[in-house]
């Protein structure tokens, strides 16, 4: 079987490793793929959003499937144009992609459903937002969204008026995340532990992966603006049987049979991010695909193969099948580059990698990385992502910094928290 990985960061590279243990697999490409998915895979020189040359590479090379990383092709219809074209690809539709999309339609598609989310309002006018901030329609603190696609970074928690205010200029003003600002989501802030869920879907049947908690702010504490992930860890106490079997029946089914009943089925990945309130689950946000860094720590669980999945989810599918996992911890701990989730400068040297990959239950995920005169250097805000199992969390979170520590490249950057929480949970 060939197959081609779209996509250049740290969920391809995992999507990569864990696809290439597929005895069935003839030929594996990425594109356009980074400096660890080269050691894996042949890189193809196609970037993410050109779907006519994605389309013909496929075509030219015969590839039996497709695997959509990330959002912003599916969010434009690649699914869509390669199944007009006979193709077998991995990923909603273009209609189902809008529950990432379009953060209104999501909310909007949850409230037609009783699906469990936070209090809203969509708003296309920068005056008619900011009269309703300081009117006080809203109790502080409140959560201000950039409608479209902004790569993790488009929302804000605002304590108090100014720093919505803030926010608002921000996003509709500024235009920070560009088209994404046309429209602003303003959310009920909710208390609670966040946590992700994902499962496989083929429009009807779905298969639930372990759960997983993700950690968007850039510093320890939960502070600072927030990015596509500083590090994430899994195990299954993040979820009791009792609150998973709750999110099933009233968010995910819900959820598909939903989209189903209005004409857009969803075959694919679905990501739910979760807060567990008081009153329990309730939905943040969807996403359409693997979650970023959680493929790192949910795939080095999972004793099934991630190939048969997901080209039964592409065929829709998956009724006879199930997923089998083990019972280790997994951790994972992305190495940034100096700056982000701002600017920040590329081409540093990386050293280390070697060394940090000597442990046989040590995994480091490349991400924004890239080959330059026969050197591996950086190419992206989040570098690196260090993954570890263990039996337990306690040694999985130490084999993982003890592989951090092993790594060199000028501003690198890391949390020093990531599951910590987790520790506190057990």
């Amino acid at each position: 079987m060939k197959v081609l990985v779209v996509g250049s960061g740290g969920r391809e590279h995992a999507l990569a490793w864990k696809i290439k243990q597929n005895p069935q697999l003839e030929q594996l490409y990425c594109a356009p793929g980074n400096a660890g998915t080269a050691q894996l895979a042949q890189n193809v020189p196609i970037d993410v959003e050109d779907i006519d040359g994605l389309l013909d590479f496929v075509v030219s090379q015969q590839i039996d499937l497709t695997v959509v990383g990330p959002e912003g092709p599916l969010v434009a219809g690649i699914v869509d144009r390669f199944q007009q074209q006979g193709l077998r690809a991995a990923g909603p539709s273009r209609e189902a992609s809008r529950l990432e999309g379009s953060k209104a339609f999501a909310k909007d598609f949850m409230k037609r459903h009783a699906i469990p989310t936070s209090g809203y309002q969509v708003f296309d006018q920068f005056e008619t937002a900011e009269t309703t901030l300081k009117h006080d329609a809203f109790q502080f603190p409140v959560v201000l969204k950039a409608d479209g696609l902004a790569a993790g970074k488009g929302v804000f928690i605002c304590p108090d008026l100014a720093t919505s205010l803030e926010a608002l200029d921000c996003i509709m003003q500024e235009r920070k995340f560009g088209a994404s600002g046309d429209r602003l989501v303003i959310e009920e802030f909710l208390e609670g532990e966040e946590t992700s869920f994902m499962v496989f879907s083929d429009g009807v049947n779905t298969l639930p992966m372990v759960p997983s908690q993700d950690h968007k702010a850039i510093y320890e504490g939960d502070q600072g603006p927030n990015t596509g992930g500083m590090g994430a860890y899994s195990i299954d106490a993040i979820l009791s049987e009792e609150l998973r079997r709750k999110v099933l029946d009233e968010i995910i089914y819900p959820t598909i049979k939903g989209m189903a009943e209005e004409g857009n089925p969803y075959q694919g990945i679905l990501y739910a991010g979760l807060m567990m309130t008081r009153e329990g689950p309730k939905v943040l946000e969807f996403n359409v695909r693997f979650g970023d860094p959680e493929t790192q720590v949910i795939l080095p669980r999972m004793e099934s193969d991630l190939l048969d999945l997901l080209y039964a989810m592409a065929e829709g599918n998956l009724e006879n099948l199930d997923i089998r996992w083990n019972q280790n911890a997994a951790v994972c701990v992305v190495l940034a580059a100096k700056g982000y989730p701002g600017s920040y400068e590329k081409g540093q040297e990386i050293s280390g990698l070697d060394m940090a990959g000597e442990d046989e239950n040590t995994i480091a995920f490349h991400a924004g990385t890239t080959l330059k005169n026969g050197k591996t250097v950086t190419n992206g805000g989040r570098v690196l992502g260090i993954t570890s199992v263990a039996p337990t969390l306690q040694p999985a979170i130490m084999r993982a910094y003890e592989g951090v520590n092993k790594i060199h490249f000028e501003g690198m950057y890391c949390r020093r928290d990531i599951a910590s929480k987790g520790l506190k949970r057990n």
